[in-house]
């Protein structure tokens, strides 16, 4: 039976309307196993103006789509005038798109954050960035059968042909590689022998007790290292610092390493125990009354990493220096009873990326588009 009730589109304007936003995705997977629930206490700092860093520099709009009364889809159009500066273009971003299978809802959605856009002098419109490719962006369309690791988007397949019959096009393609390693390489130890002999390098973790400080350092390599990458948006202070604040109680401080030559930081990396894994256990997405029982009990049982970043500075990306960050990464995940893991996300196209993987046994498992369309 064909639903005749109206489609409405509704800028957020009022906490309860973000209440709703914000309660979206629980309607949308409501039946979908692999779906990890966000912490509603987290995603409310995350759209709240006065406390995510990303408003800062940046022009946001909320919407919600309505069949009727019943919420049935969401979407941010927003303005990154970070990236803006940076490339010297006009491109606007949608992100947090989340819709039931009803196409006019989201074609309804696309529309509304397309004229946002457009009204605001942008010429494309690209996505699903949430908020840039500093935070979680792309959209699956490869690899439905697992859930997402921390940090990595997940969404129905049918958003794909939605995006596509609405006009967008690919504008790049991110995979995610699966490691099983039981053990470390024995090529791996000669490799790195040898790297020592050539390279006068030092390499150590990141210190809990001087954290900030470290995160000082990380905040320097992190926009040299990355940016000459596709996509790359320089990460403000502001946004660094919140991130590394919302990050600190789910690092391993043992499995981030920044490297040093001639005393100069030079590489950094970071890789997280896949608290996903804990996470999908809370469907409620509320840490009370149970919710974090249920969480403690489960963090115990993590047995995989995502490498997260793993940056070099342009000078000395060909030394070695990567191989010596998987092999520090994998020798502790080991260690810990983390014996397979994800390696994401990577360019498609970025080769000087994609073959040290390969050679550790990499297999490419997840495939993740980024999507433009013109708004001329």
């Amino acid at each position: 039976m064909t639903n005749t009730k109206k489609i409405t589109v509704k800028e957020v304007v009022s906490k309860a309307d973000l209440k709703t936003f914000i309660k979206v995705p629980w309607t949308v997977y409501k039946n979908d196993k692999n779906w990890v629930p966000p912490l509603i206490s987290m995603e409310k700092e995350r759209f709240d103006p006065e406390k995510g860093a990303y408003f800062k520099n940046a022009e946001v709009q909320f919407f919600i789509a309505y069949r009727g009364e019943r919420p049935v889809g969401r979407i941010v159009a927003h303005i990154n005038h970070t990236h803006n500066e940076f490339h010297k273009d006009k491109v606007g971003f949608f992100g947090f798109f989340e819709c039931m299978p009803d196409y006019e809802a989201a074609e309804a959605l696309f529309h509304a954050a397309s004229n946002w856009l457009k009204e605001r002098g942008r010429d494309a419109i690209r996505g699903p960035m949430n908020y840039s490719t500093n935070d979680e962006c792309a959209l699956l369309v490869k690899g439905f059968g697992s859930p997402p690791t921390v940090m990595m988007p997940y969404n129905p397949q049918y958003y794909e042909s939605f995006i596509e019959k609405f006009g967008f096009h690919k504008a790049k393609d991110l995979v995610a590689y699966y490691v099983n390693i039981s053990q470390m390489p024995e090529r791996f130890e000669r490799i790195i022998g040898k790297i020592k002999e050539r390279r006068n390098y030092t390499i150590r973790k990141l210190r809990k007790k001087h954290f900030l400080e470290d995160v000082e350092i990380i905040f320097e390599v992190y926009n040299n290292a990355w940016q000459y990458n596709w996509g790359f948006v320089p990460i403000t202070h502001a946004e660094m610092i919140y991130l590394a604040k919302e990050l600190k109680d789910i690092i391993d401080f043992d499995l981030a390493y920044i490297v040093y030559i001639e005393n100069k930081p030079i590489a950094f990396s970071l890789a997280l125990p896949d608290v996903n894994q804990a996470l999908i256990k809370v469907r409620s997405g509320r840490l009370l009354p149970f919710g974090w029982i249920k969480l403690l009990f489960a963090m115990k049982q993590i047995d995989q990493v995502r490498v997260l970043t793993l940056g070099i500075v342009k000078n000395y990306k060909n030394i070695g220096i990567d191989t010596v960050l998987y092999y520090e990464t994998i020798k502790t995940s080991l260690k810990k009873g983390m014996s397979r893991g994800e390696m994401s996300w990577v360019l498609e196209d970025n080769i000087r990326m994609c073959r040290p993987i390969e050679r550790m046994g990499g297999k490419i498992y997840k495939t993740y588009r980024i999507y433009d369309k013109e708004l001329s």
